[in-house]
């Protein structure tokens, strides 16, 4: 393969050039997207009013297959980031994606903010019974399990890739949520779900998400505890102050 360099950057230069020479159509959806009719060659975005995104992580990925065959390092992530998209579906998340050893979730429409805490405390106990059968079929492994972030901002959103082959298009979701989802997550450790200001502010009178009974001292709402989420606190101060989940 043969790349002509210089052509190439000046190919790409001139799109930057053009894109910010025009205005682009952003078309308000109010409470709903449809990813099926979002355009690829048009310049036009589409816009929700709010979505929450859930963002689940793999700690230390990258070391997981060390002195590992392949068909085990194989099964590892097929096991893992398999099991994150099957709870996000469950939940009915309108978008999944998979970022490597990392799968997020768009919830938007009736009961968005539910259903996506829902599928993240889901994650969170799944993440705990599955490394349990890690660490019981290879105990030498580095420490791994589900760091979950979630995050709620309204967005903007459009397919961009090559026009010709649908495998090389994704959407680009121009926003805060699933950015935003990312950091919250990356704020945890394993088997914990960290939620930024906006979402623990729509769910903090909610006690099926706040609140547990032990059946012993009657309910509890120590559940959850303040956070900062470090890298929103420049940026976001309101947002960076969440709450984390880390009960068993």
């Amino acid at each position: 393969m043969i790349v002509e360099l210089e052509d190439l950057l000046d190919s790409v230069d001139d799109r930057v050039a053009t894109e910010l020479s025009c205005t682009p159509d952003v078309i308000d959806c109010g409470q709903e997207l449809d990813v099926e009719a979002l355009p690829l060659t048009a310049r036009r975005w589409h816009k929700a009013t709010d979505v929450v995104a859930v963002f689940a992580d793999l700690k230390n990925s990258s070391q997981l297959g060390v002195n590992m065959y392949a068909q085990s390092t194989a099964s590892v992530y097929e096991a893992a980031v398999g099991g994150v998209v099957e709870i996000l579906d469950k939940f009915d998340a309108n978008y999944l994606d998979i970022q490597g050893d990392a799968a997020f979730g768009v919830f938007w429409g009736d009961k968005r903010t539910e259903r996506a805490l829902c599928a993240g405390i889901t994650i969170k106990t799944f993440s705990t019974a599955m490394v349990e059968r890690f660490e019981k079929k290879w105990p030498d492994q580095p420490e791994t399990g589900f760091r979950t972030g979630v995050a709620a901002s309204s967005i903007l959103v459009k397919r961009v890739g090559i026009p010709r082959y649908v495998a090389k298009q994704r959407p680009v979701w121009a926003g805060r949520a699933v950015n935003y989802a990312s950091k919250a997550a990356a704020t945890g450790d394993r088997h914990e779900l960290v939620v930024t200001g906006t979402v623990w502010d729509r769910i903090e009178t909610n006690d099926y998400l706040t609140v547990s009974c032990d059946c012993g001292d009657g309910p509890s709402d120590n559940l959850w505890r303040d956070v900062t989420i470090e890298r929103l606190r420049e940026g976001d101060a309101g947002e960076a102050a969440g709450r984390l989940l880390a009960s068993e």
